[in-house]
């Protein structure tokens, strides 16, 4: 799957919970040069070839989840953790109303990626598939903020009074973290911190391996629950 550049198209699972949604984002998107649309039967045939493979030996981008809802209830949930079992590695959420609750059940369940439909785009959706093809994550910046809100509050009123306040990651990866936090780009944080982007990446794929977390987003939300940064 390579575009007329030379770059490899994503390859992209769209999933929405109506037809209609289904089949305005598969025509918004069927004619991108960056993307390439999978459906199940494609899906369920790349990701036997892909999961034997680390992800440095992975020259191909990951396959996105592209999944647009109305709000998460049950049947969203279950298929965001449907496209996370079938090998989708990243995952784009497009929703109508999105509170606080829903906001940290998304993050948990590993989406790095999410967009209002009031604003989706064949633009921003792109570009929000690239950003988390890249191991990049994407929130509003008002969500961004309820979300660093509500983990904040949690852990001051819950983790704190319990002593939980130690960190177990290295001043580096809490220096990356905190950057993260505050809405940084790689670029921006290899930039301030006189790293490589190789090296930024590399330290967040050792926090998120070893504490076991899907993405970054995830790994700023866990951190800062547990008080780690």
């Amino acid at each position: 799957m390579t575009s007329t550049n030379g770059h490899h198209r994503i390859p992209v699972w769209v999933k929405a919970l109506d037809p209609l949604s289904q089949f305005g984002l598969v025509h918004a998107l069927r004619q991108r040069p960056e993307i390439s649309l999978i459906n199940d039967t494609d899906l369920a045939a790349v990701m036997p070839g892909l999961s034997g493979l680390s992800g440095d030996q992975r020259t191909t981008p990951p396959v996105v989840a592209l999944i647009a809802i109305d709000s998460l209830d049950a049947g969203a949930v279950q298929v965001l953790r449907a496209a996370t079992q079938r090998g989708c590695r990243r995952t784009v959420l497009i929703g109508s109303t999105i509170d606080d609750d829903a906001l940290m059940t998304a993050v948990e369940l590993g989406v790095s990626g999410v967009l209002r439909r009031t604003e989706a785009t064949a633009d921003r959706i792109v570009h929000l598939v690239q950003a988390a093809a890249a191991g990049d994550g994407s929130l509003p910046p008002d969500l961004l903020g309820r979300l660093l809100g509500q983990v904040s509050r949690m852990q001051r009123h819950v983790l704190a009074p319990r002593g939980l306040s130690h960190t177990g990651l290295s001043d580096r990866e809490t220096q990356v973290l905190r950057l993260v936090a505050d809405g940084k780009d790689t670029q921006e944080i290899a930039r301030e911190l006189s790293y490589s982007e190789r090296t930024v990446k590399n330290v967040l794929h050792d926090v998120t391996s070893r504490l076991q977390l899907k993405n970054r987003s995830h790994a700023v939300a866990y951190a800062l629950r547990e008080g780690l940064i």
